[in-house]
C-alpha cells in the first residue's frame, strides 16, 4: 500500500496483524538517503551519507552506527551530564547486525566512504527497532546514487505458543525459546543471528526457512519504492587488476607448493606477507621497476586460488586436514589459583582462558536503554589482545568486534544456565583469547562452560561451539566444500563463517555470514548435521576433563543463601535509616540484598557469617506470640527491670515485678548483663514491645538463641533505646 503527501511517500505492508510502514522525503534532506521505519509505534530514522573518493584506499571504509534517543520513551539519561553518551553494547550490536549483511552487497572494488547512520526517535517498547534497521539501509542504499546490490532485508522470529511469530514483542521474547534474526535478498539467506533453548537443527531449519519468506516480502515492498526514488547511481571505475601479474607469479610458485602452504599455515597472514616479500626480492632483480605493492596483493590472490583449489580438487586444506577434521583438542579446569572457576580450551592454535566469578545480587549489571530489561544476572566479557596474534599493540578497551563476539557466547550459555531462585548468584565470566587461529569465539563457548563448571554452577548440559566454513567453486556455487573447524586463513580464503554452539539436546546459539550472493540448496541441513557432528566430538574431550559440574561452590566464591519473609516486615529488617541491615552486615561480615517481595539473599565468603545474618533476621521477621518461651541473653539492666534478647537482634522487657516470686528490690540482686535465662513471653503490645516474665518457667521448653549468637554478646544488633521507645521501628524496603 501507498500513501501520497504534498512532498512525501509512505508505504506499508501488513505483518503479523501490525502495519510496518516505510516513510520518505521528510526527514534528514540533506543526507543522500534516508527514510524511516515504523512498526507499532517503534520509529527508526536511517541514513546515508558518502564521502569524497580518496585514492589509495586499499580497503572499504564502511561504518555502520546505531544510537538510541532516551527521548525515544520520555525519558531523561541517567548520566551525570544527563545527555546520551557513547553507545552501549545493545546499540554496538545492532550496528554490527545491520553491518553484517549490507557490507558484501556492495561491489568488490569500490572504496568509497560510506557513513549509514541510523537514530532511534520513536519507542513503544513493545516492539524492538533492532531487526527494523537493515531493511530501512538498504531501502536508503537502494534509492542512492551509491552502488549497491539490494534490496536485502532483516526480519526477527520468535516462536510463542509453538508458533513461529515474525517481529515479535519483546514480552514474547521473553517467553519465547527462540530468537532468531535473518537477512535474505531475493536470491538467499546471507546473514543469521540466533539464540535458542537447545532447540532441535530440524526445527531451526524451519523457523529459518518462515523468516526467510518473511524476508521476501519486505524485499517486495522494497521493490515498489526503488523506482519513485531511485537516484542515478554514480559512475565509478573497478580497479584494474593485472591478471598478467598473478599469472607470472603463479608460474613463479608453481614448484613451490609447499612453500606456500608454510607461508599460509604457519603465520597466517604474516607469512603471506612475508612471502609477497620474497617474490617482489625475486622478480625485482631481473625487473627493477615492478611494483612491490601490486606484487605482493598478487601473491596473495595467487596463495588464496591455491589453497581453495586445494580444498576443492583434493579436500586436502593448508595445514593437512581433510574438510571433515577437527584439529587436535585440550581441555582443563582449575588452572588458576583463588578464582571462583577457571577452565583453558584450546584448539590447535587457538587457547582460550575463561574464568568465572560468583557474585551477590548486588553485583548484577544495571542496564539503562530502551529495552524495558532492567537487570542482567550473567555477562560474558570477550578480549582479544594483540599478542594472541603476536602483534605488538597496546592493550585497549573492547571493541565491536569483541563486543559481538562475547554476545554470542553469552548467548549460547544462557539456555543452560539455572534459575535465579535455585542458585541466587550474580554470574560473570571473562574469556581471554591467548592465541587465535581461528574460531575464538566458539572457543569462549567451551571454555565458559568449563569455567562455570569449575565454580560448581549447576548448568543443565554442558554446552561446547563450533566454526564451519565453505569453499566454493564460484558465486554460484556449482560446486563445493563444508569445512569443519574453520582456521584463521580459512575465514579469511572461505565464503562463509557459520558458527554453531550447542548442547547434546540442540542448538543454543548460531551466527552465520557469507560472502556469496546465494547459499547452495539444502546447504542448511548439511551444515548444521556437521556441526553437530563436530560439537558431540569437542564436548566429549570437555568432559574428560570434568564430566559434571563441581557439587559446591569454590573456597573462595561467596556463599549466597536466600530466605523469604513477610514483605511487610522488611521496614523491621532495615530499620531506621538503615541502621539495623548495617549492623548485621558490620557484625557479620555478609552481604545482604532485600527485594521489595520480601526475597532476602545474604552472602559471604563466611560461612559462618552468613548463618549468623540469617539467624538475626529470621529472628527480626518472626513473629513472637503470648505464652512462647525462650532461652536468651540479659542485655541491659535499667531500675525497673531487665532487657533479655531473645532472639537475634529482638529483645523484650522482663519487669522487677516479674524476675521472681515475692519482691525484689534491685534487678541486680537476681540478673547481670551476660546472663542465659529462660523466659515467658506475657504480652506483645500494639506497638509490638515484648514484655516478659521469668516466673513460672523453669520446666517449660524454649526456644532462643545458639550459644554462638550468645556469645557475641553486645556485638549484636540493637533495635531499641531508652525505656521502650523506638524499638521495632523503621519502614521502607531497600537494597544495601
Amino acid at each position: 500500500m501507498t500513501t501520497t503527501g504534498a512532498q512525501t511517500r509512505t508505504f506499508t505492508t501488513e505483518i503479523e496483524g501490525k502495519t510496518l510502514e516505510i516513510g520518505l522525503g521528510r526527514l534528514a534532506q540533506s543526507a543522500a538517503a534516508s527514510c524511516t521505519i515504523r512498526y507499532g509505534d517503534t520509529v527508526l530514522l536511517m541514513t546515508v551519507c558518502e564521502g569524497d573518493p580518496r585514492p589509495g584506499l586499499d580497503f572499504f571504509p564502511l561504518t555502520v552506527d546505531y544510537e538510541e534517543r532516551m527521548y525515544a520513551i520520555g525519558k531523561v539519561p541517567g548520566s551525570f551530564f544527563r545527555r546520551e553518551g557513547r553507545p552501549g553494547t545493545d546499540a554496538t550490536l545492532t550496528a554490527r547486525m545491520t553491518d553484517r549483511p549490507i557490507r558484501p552487497l556492495f561491489p568488490k572494488g569500490f572504496k568509497r566512504e560510506v557513513e549509514i547512520a541510523a537514530l532511534l526517535i520513536a519507542s513503544d517498547r513493545e516492539n524492538p527497532a533492532d531487526p527494523l534497521a537493515t531493511t530501512a539501509a538498504s531501502v536508503c542504499l537502494n534509492i542512492s546514487k551509491l552502488p549497491f546490490e539490494g534490496p536485502v532485508s532483516t526480519v526477527r522470529v520468535g516462536r510463542v505458543d509453538g508458533k513461529f511469530k515474525a517481529f515479535p514483542t519483546y514480552a514474547e521474547l521473553k517467553e519465547s525459546d527462540l530468537e532468531l534474526t535473518v537477512a535474505a535478498t531475493e536470491d538467499s539467506i546471507v546473514m543469521i543471528e540466533a539464540g535458542a533453548n537447545q532447540m532441535p537443527e530440524a526445527e531451526l531449519i524451519e523457523a529459518i526457512e518462515y523468516a526467510e519468506k518473511i524476508c521476501q516480502q519486505l524485499n517486495r515492498l522494497q521493490r515498489e519504492i526503488i523506482p519513485e526514488f531511485q537516484q542515478p547511481k554514480m559512475e565509478w571505475t573497478k580497479p584494474e587488476v593485472d591478471h598478467t601479474l598473478e599469472d607470472r607469479i603463479s608460474q613463479h610458485l608453481s614448484a613451490r607448493g609447499q612453500e606456500m602452504l608454510d607461508a599460509v599455515q604457519g603465520e597466517g597472514f604474516r607469512g603471506i606477507d612475508d612471502m609477497g616479500k620474497r617474490v617482489y626480492s625475486e622478480l625485482v632483480v631481473n625487473e627493477p621497476g615492478i611494483d612491490e605493492k601490486a606484487v605482493r596483493a598478487a601473491t596473495e590472490v595467487v596463495l588464496k586460488a591455491h589453497v581453495r583449489a586445494r580444498v576443492l580438487n583434493d579436500d586436502v586444506r593448508a595445514d593437512g586436514r581433510n574438510s571433515t577434521q577437527i584439529r587436535q583438542i585440550t581441555a582443563d579446569v582449575g588452572v588458576l589459583p583463588r578464582v571462583h572457576g577457571s577452565g583453558l580450551f584450546q584448539r590447535g592454535q587457538t587457547q582460550v582462558l575463561s574464568v568465572a566469578t560468583l557474585g551477590a545480587i548486588r553485583d548484577r549489571a544495571k542496564l539503562d536503554n530502551i529495552d524495558p530489561q532492567e537487570w542482567k544476572m550473567y555477562m560474558h566479557h570477550y578480549n582479544f589482545p594483540a599478542f594472541s596474534v603476536g602483534e605488538a599493540r597496546g592493550l585497549r578497551g573492547p571493541g565491536r568486534r569483541e563486543i559481538g563476539h562475547g554476545m554470542l557466547a553469552e548467548k549460547a550459555i544462557l539456555p543452560v544456565l539455572p534459575k535465579f531462585e535455585d542458585f541466587p548468584y550474580t554470574l560473570r565470566v571473562v574469556s581471554d583469547v591467548l592465541q587465535s587461529n581461528g574460531s575464538t569465539s566458539q572457543g569462549a563457548v567451551c571454555g565458559s562452560t568449563l569455567a562455570l563448571m569449575d565454580a560448581g554452577v549447576p548448568i543443565k548440559a554442558p554446552v561446547a561451539g563450533i566454526a564451519m566454513g565453505l569453499v566454493t567453486s564460484d558465486e554460484n556455487a556449482t560446486s563445493y566444500k563444508i569445512l569443519t573447524d574453520i582456521a584463521g586463513i580459512e575465514d579469511a580464503f572461505g565464503d562463509m563463517d557459520f558458527k554453531v554452539a550447542g548442547t547434546e539436546t540442540g542448538v543454543t546459539a548460531v551466527q552465520l555470514d557469507i560472502k556469496l550472493k546465494k547459499l547452495p540448496a539444502d546447504f542448511l541441513v548439511q551444515v548444521f548435521s556437521r556441526a553437530r557432528e563436530a560439537r558431540m566430538h569437542i564436548m566429549g574431550v570437555m568432559l574428560e576433563a570434568l564430566p559434571a559440574p563441581r557439587e559446591e561452590v569454590g573456597e573462595f566464591a561467596p556463599k549466597i543463601t536466600s530466605i523469604k519473609i513477610d514483605p511487610s516486615k522488611i521496614g523491621a529488617v532495615i530499620g531506621p535509616g538503615g541502621r539495623v541491615i548495617n549492623a548485621i552486615i558490620a557484625a557479620t561480615g555478609a552481604s545482604i540484598d532485600v527485594e521489595e517481595d520480601g526475597s532476602i539473599f545474604v552472602g559471604g565468603s563466611n560461612a559462618e557469617g552468613v548463618k549468623q545474618a540469617i539467624r538475626q533476621i529470621q529472628g527480626l521477621t518472626k513473629e513472637i506470640l503470648p505464652g512462647e518461651v525462650f532461652e536468651g541473653s540479659v542485655s541491659r539492666i535499667m531500675s525497673f527491670g531487665a532487657f533479655v534478647e531473645i532472639l537475634p537482634g529482638k529483645d523484650g522487657m522482663v519487669h522487677i515485678s516479674e524476675l521472681a516470686e515475692g519482691r525484689v528490690e534491685r534487678v541486680e540482686d537476681v540478673v547481670n548483663v551476660g546472663d542465659r535465662v529462660k523466659v515467658k513471653v506475657i504480652e506483645v503490645d500494639n506497638l509490638g514491645r515484648i514484655n516478659l516474665s521469668m516466673r513460672d518457667v523453669d520446666n517449660e521448653g524454649s526456644v532462643g538463641m545458639s550459644d554462638d549468637d550468645a556469645a557475641r554478646g553486645d556485638d549484636r544488633p540493637r533495635s531499641g533505646g531508652g525505656d521502650r521507645g523506638g524499638r521495632g521501628g523503621g519502614g521502607g524496603g531497600g537494597r544495601y
